[in-house]
């Protein structure tokens, strides 16, 4: 079995949210019929609510088929570091080689136009990059119709193909959030979605110690790492560190996908 068989993530059939949606409407219908108005008007508001849930879940599968582990990884966990290119990228790189680790960078298209050179240096070092949006605009990525979720992917993708000739392969949500429109999106740029399985909230306000404390009972054979670049000088670095030391003292190797 390949390693791309071993990543097939197969999708939902693209009527069913559809489908589900249509059902659920009939739901609402007969309860209200059955058992009144009171009842009617509370299926009616918690319905809507299990549609809206898996936009907010990161690997949920719904609305669009994600990979949370990676199946047949053997000893191997995969890095997967958001939010770049940034000034943290090289200190990044240069840690990841004297691991002689690999990962997978998942960039916003703006910031890899304003550093070209970094975006080229990820690929010469070994490492492999993901569309992570245009413009990163994550207070409403989860409400974002079709037009915009294909300008922000679309863009993005486009952006990297020129600056590396290759046009990733893997996709990862804005703040993880999806809806019903972005699984269109990938299909049409070959893409794949990439979740997690193990995170330190490295992104928001945390201390280091905190952040590994949160991701290293979470290392196991298959793992997706979720990490960021930014935050405070030097974070970014000193988890990746204990990320990568960790990994070792269990016998894991970071790695990408072939």
């Amino acid at each position: 079995m390949s390693m791309d068989e071993t990543l097939y993530c197969p999708a939902a059939p693209r009527w069913l949210p559809w489908a589900a949606l249509l059902l659920a409407a009939a739901v609402v219908a007969l309860v209200w019929w059955q058992l009144g108005t009171g009842w009617g008007l509370a299926a009616l508001l918690l319905v809507p609510g299990l549609f809206v849930l898996p936009v907010f879940l990161p690997n949920s599968g719904f609305y669009a088929p994600v990979l949370s582990r990676w199946a047949g990884a053997g000893q191997r966990i995969w890095l997967t570091i958001d939010d770049g290119p940034s000034a943290d990228t090289p200190a990044l790189l240069a840690l990841l080689g004297r691991h002689q680790a690999r990962a997978t960078f998942f960039l916003v298209g703006e910031r890899a136009a304003a550093r070209p050179e970094l975006v080229r240096a990820i690929v010469a070092a070994g490492h492999s990059i993901g569309n992570h949006s245009h413009s990163h605009p994550q207070a409403w990525w989860w409400a974002l119709g079709p037009a915009a979720l294909s300008s922000q992917i679309g863009q993005c993708q486009q952006q990297l193909a020129a600056i590396t000739g290759s046009a990733p392969r893997w996709y990862r949500s804005v703040v993880g959030h999806t809806n019903p429109f972005v699984a269109a999106v990938l299909r049409r740029h070959g893409l794949r979605r990439v979740g997690w399985s193990a995170r330190g909230y490295d992104g928001v306000a945390a201390e280091v110690p905190t952040v590994l404390a949160r991701i290293t009972p979470q290392l196991a054979p298959g793992a997706i790492v979720l990490l960021h670049e930014g935050g405070r000088p030097g974070q970014a670095e000193a988890v990746l560190d204990g990320v990568l030391q960790a990994a070792a003292q269990r016998g894991l190797r970071a790695d990408i996908p072939g």
